[in-house]
Formats: C-alpha cells, sequence, structure tokens
C-alpha cells in the first residue's frame, strides 16, 4: 500500500483587503471543502492560521468555518499548530515565537472549538531551524512537517525520523517539494499523479508520500483546479462498492468482461490510500535521530549553500529586506520595553496596543512582497510597514507617558528617530523602484 497525506495551507495576511478575502473564500475555500464533502473517503491535514480563521468569522464567512469543522468532526480532517500571523518563526525571539503559537491554538479553538486539536505542526513557508523546535515540542505538538529540501539523510518512504532535543522528540515528516510544485504549478493532472504513486510504489513494502501547498491553490490560483486535479483524484481512488453482486449477476459475457476489467482496475487504485499526516504515525516505525537543514519550502539547494536560508523573506542579497528587518528589531525592542514601563492607566492602554498590533505586525507576506523573485508590491510591502510604525507610535507612547527616568524617554526616542530614518529609506526605495 501506498499512503498519499496532503496538506492545504490556508492563510491570508492581516493586511489583506476584504474584496480579495470575498474572492478567494469564493473562488477556493468553499469550493475545495465541497470537494471533501463529495468524497467522504479523502482525508487531508490542514492548517488554517488563525488570522484567517479569526477574519473569516468577522467578515461574514462563518460558513467557510463551519464546513472545515464538520470536515475535522467527521474524522475526514486534521487540524495542524502554527503561529497566528504566519511569522518566519526562525528569524523572531523565542518570545514571540511561543507567543504566535499560544495565539494561533487559542484563536482556533475559539472558532473550531473542540474539532481543533492539532497533533502536528507547520511552521509558516516551512521555515526551518532548530531554533524554533523547543517551542513546538512545548507547546506539545507529536510532528513537524518541513520542506524537503531540509532533509539530510536518504529520502524516507517507510519510516518516520525524529528530532531530538534532551529527552525529548518529535517526528518530523518532509514535503515531496518536486511532486508539490507540480500540483501548484499545474504540471501534472489526476492520472500523472496516479501513475506517478503507483510507479513508486514496489508492490511489496508500504510506503508514502507527503505533499503541501496553499489552499489557495485550488480555485483561486488556477482556476477550477479543485475539480480538474482533487476531484478526478478522488474519484478515481474512491472505494467501489457492490462489486461481489454486481459480478456473480447474469450479464451478457462482454458486460461481465467490462466489469472484471473495472474490478482489476479497482484493485489496483486501491494500492493508493489517502490519510492525514498524523495516520502515519501509526503505520510506520520511527527511524533515525537527525538534524534537518535550516530551509523553507522555496530555499534551493544552492541557497543552503550560500547560507541564504530564507531567500523570500530575508535574503543576504535583498536591501529592502535588510532594512525591513532592521526596522522590525527597533519596532520589537521599543514594544518590549514598553510594557515593561507601563506603570499607569494611559501608559497601559498604549502599552497593550503595541503589544497587540506587534503580533500582527510579524507577518511573513510583507517580506515576500519585497523579495524580487519575482514578487515586488509596494503596497503590501508598505501596509506592513505601517502596522511596525503604528506599534512604534503606541509603545513610544506608553514610555512617554509611564513614569519612568526622563533618560530613559530620550533614549527610547532616539531609537524612535532611528526606526523613521529607517522607515523613509524603506519608503524611499518603493517610490524609486
Amino acid at each position: 500500500m501506498i499512503y498519499w497525506a496532503p496538506l492545504f495551507h490556508f492563510y491570508q495576511p492581516p493586511t489583506q483587503t476584504a474584496s480579495m478575502l470575498m474572492k478567494i473564500s469564493n473562488e477556493a475555500y468553499r469550493p475545495l471543502l465541497d470537494v471533501f464533502g463529495e468524497f467522504p473517503h479523502a482525508h487531508a491535514t490542514v492548517n488554517i492560521n488563525g488570522v484567517l480563521t479569526e477574519m473569516l468569522g468577522q467578515c461574514g464567512y462563518s460558513d467557510v468555518l463551519t464546513k472545515l469543522r464538520k470536515l475535522a468532526e467527521d474524522g475526514q480532517i486534521e487540524f495542524t499548530g502554527s503561529g497566528k500571523y504566519h511569522p518566519i518563526l526562525p528569524l523572531i525571539p523565542t518570545e514571540e515565537i511561543e507567543r504566535q503559537i499560544r495565539l494561533n491554538y487559542q484563536t482556533n479553538r475559539n472558532f473550531l472549538g473542540d474539532a481543533y486539536a492539532p497533533r502536528g505542526f507547520f511552521p509558516p513557508e516551512m521555515c526551518y531551524s532548530r531554533d524554533i523546535v523547543d517551542s513546538i515540542i512545548e507547546s506539545r505538538h507529536e510532528w513537524i512537517i518541513i520542506s524537503g529540501i531540509a532533509c539530510p539523510v536518504a529520502w524516507p518512504m517507510n519510516v518516520v525520523h525524529e528530532i531530538s532535543r534532551e529527552e525529548d522528540k518529535i517526528a518530523v515528516f518532509f514535503r515531496d517539494d518536486i511532486l508539490s510544485n507540480k500540483i501548484s504549478f499545474r504540471d501534472i493532472d489526476g492520472p500523472g499523479f496516479i501513475e506517478h504513486l503507483k510507479r513508486l510504489y514496489n508492490g511489496e513494502d508500504d510506503m508514502y508520500v507527503v505533499t503541501a501547498m496553499d489552499a489557495e491553490t485550488f480555485g483561486h490560483h488556477i482556476q477550477h483546479w479543485d475539480k480538474l486535479f482533487l476531484s478526478q483524484i478522488f474519484e478515481t481512488l474512491e472505494p467501489m462498492v457492490n462489486h461481489d453482486k454486481t459480478m456473480h449477476e447474469q450479464k451478457p459475457l462482454a458486460e461481465q468482461h467490462r466489469r472484471l476489467f473495472e474490478f482489476e482496475k479497482d484493485k489496483e487504485d486501491r494500492q493508493i490510500r489517502i490519510v492525514t499526516i498524523s495516520e502515519l504515525l501509526g503505520i510506520f516505525s520511527r527511524g533515525k535521530q537527525i538534524e534537518p537543514k535550516p530551509s523553507s519550502w522555496s530555499t534551493s539547494a544552492d541557497d543552503i549553500k550560500m547560507q541564504n536560508y530564507y531567500p523570500l523573506w530575508k535574503s543576504n542579497n535583498n536591501p529592502v529586506h535588510q532594512m525591513q528587518w532592521e526596522h522590525l528589531s527597533i519596532i520589537m525592542d521599543i514594544a518590549h520595553k514598553a510594557i515593561v514601563l507601563a506603570d499607569n492607566d494611559a501608559s497601559s492602554r498604549f502599552a497593550n496596543i503595541a503589544r497587540t498590533t506587534l503580533d500582527a505586525a510579524l507577518h511573513s507576506c510583507q517580506f515576500w512582497w519585497a523579495s524580487r523573485k519575482p514578487m515586488w508590491d509596494v503596497n503590501m510591502v508598505y501596509r506592513g510597514l505601517n502596522l511596525q510604525r503604528e506599534v512604534l507610535l503606541n509603545a513610544y507612547k506608553a514610555i512617554s507617558t509611564s513614569n519612568t527616568k526622563p533618560d530613559v524617554k530620550k533614549e527610547y526616542y532616539y531609537k524612535v528617530v532611528a526606526a523613521r530614518y529607517i522607515f523613509d529609506q524603506i519608503t524611499d526605495s518603493l517610490y524609486m523602484d
């Protein structure tokens, strides 16, 4: 038996427009979930970041959440943990990683109820470094999924390797990057995908394949891809019923031969089973304890050689990225100080606004849209920058209205000035490019 474990990643940034959220919900989310409703044998793992869950609930798209919850309650899908605002976890402080994981759980639990019970963890953009593992283990996840490019050993298809930290360990699954990208860019169709899986299977030992793609691929990025690809596969792999009855009915010889052909074809297709990633834990034995390479699902082997591990979010060769992260570093410093110094009603109010806004200001899209490979959207970069600036305003107001010493206020105002200078530099680059 070959087990296919597909993961679908649902995410929109906090800076997304209402009109685009509506478009994506209509083109992708609803049709995709309806396909799963049509084929109860099709299982899947779903990551939905809390920021999107919250947006769907607040913007009148609770039917999408209802469909997700129902599929989970029926055991057809499982959810994963993640960071609420989809930050690049290896690039933010540990305390922010832990907060994002906690906020994600709280938000999804609030909207999805008991159906949200994640066993696995999806790091945004599959950005991995060893620095994020402790936080994931401490939040009681049993497994993590990362990009295939991160695999440091022979490709695992019949064992599940582990990452260990002192006395603790966590199972690690690797996305089949080549196959996932073929699906995402329409380089393979349904029959071709099934044939690919059959070629992998040697007919003896059980093996597995994990794919992972943006949910928006199915209907938004590629029109009707939910029907043209997924429905076709699910229908082909759907268990056929009443074979015994139909095989013994008195039929013309030609009809019997046709049914026999269909029966044999069905037996062959039943070599493939669609499962959740967590189901694989109960099927395959544990392998080695390994240390995956720092990477993302958009990192190449050459990027790893150049230690440019997260090229679409913090490239060594991208000056806008460097300025964005320098700006964010100052913002985090001032916001954290504001929380410590807030000592009256006014300063506490500003500090709370800064803290909440900082959560959203960590989202990954502002960096992705500045990657120039080939993404470049000045508005998405600027919206993210403005979120950071809102943190700055409230954080410094918290410090200036507190009872801290004047020298401390002056010190942090100098940091405000530095942040404003970097903001202007980034803005100039948006105007000039």
